[in-house]
């Protein structure tokens, strides 16, 4: 037990990072929900992401893969498992590790997958009112009634093959997504 110590100590502290206040019921997420076929592409990444919030920074290794008819998400610290996703369009399953904190939602990080590689007009299909998406190909913005909530920067195309920087506005944490193949 006395070697898991160091690893358990990381966690909590990567996690306590991660995890998000409740917001008030007017800032809601989206609950958004796209059908992995609707990335039009099958991908298998590994991912380092840097997390930063309240003048702390954290990192999380991450396997992802996403097809026609499942998206799958392991998150590690250490090489120790701490969150396992898995999305088939209909239902999200999530094992979670003990120590990882309610805050963190599986629901949040499946949105921010998808606002962050799906194609913009998918996810135009599925705002409700009042939200927009604007999209220059290296450079992505949510708005609500006109004021932004998320800016995504792309180091380059396709989006998933080099840096991604993910500023979210309205929860006040900065995300950049280092893909393995992009930093070869």
């Amino acid at each position: 037990m006395r070697c898991c110590v160091p690893i358990l100590l990381a966690l909590v502290s990567l996690l306590a990072g991660c995890a998000a206040t409740v917001p008030p019921p007017s800032a809601a997420r989206l609950g958004l929900r796209l059908a992995p076929a609707t990335l039009k592409e099958n991908l298998s990444l590994q991912q380092l992401l840097h997390v930063e919030r309240d003048g702390r920074s954290d990192d999380l290794q991450v396997a992802l893969e996403i097809d026609a008819e499942q998206l799958t998400m392991v998150g590690l610290v250490f090489g120790q498992r701490v969150l396992t996703m898995h999305f088939d369009g209909k239902k999200l399953d999530t094992w979670r590790h003990a120590m990882l904190p309610a805050q963190v939602r599986s629901e949040d990080i499946l949105e921010d997958i998808q606002l962050t590689y799906w194609p913009a007009e998918a996810i135009r299909q599925a705002l409700p009112p009042g939200w927009q998406i604007e999209d220059d190909g290296l450079q992505r913005r949510l708005l609500l009634d006109g004021k932004p909530v998320m800016l995504i920067r792309y180091s380059k195309l396709p989006r998933w093959s080099g840096k991604v920087e993910l500023s979210n506005v309205r929860y006040g944490y900065r995300l950049t997504i280092q893909s393995a193949q992009a930093a070869q």
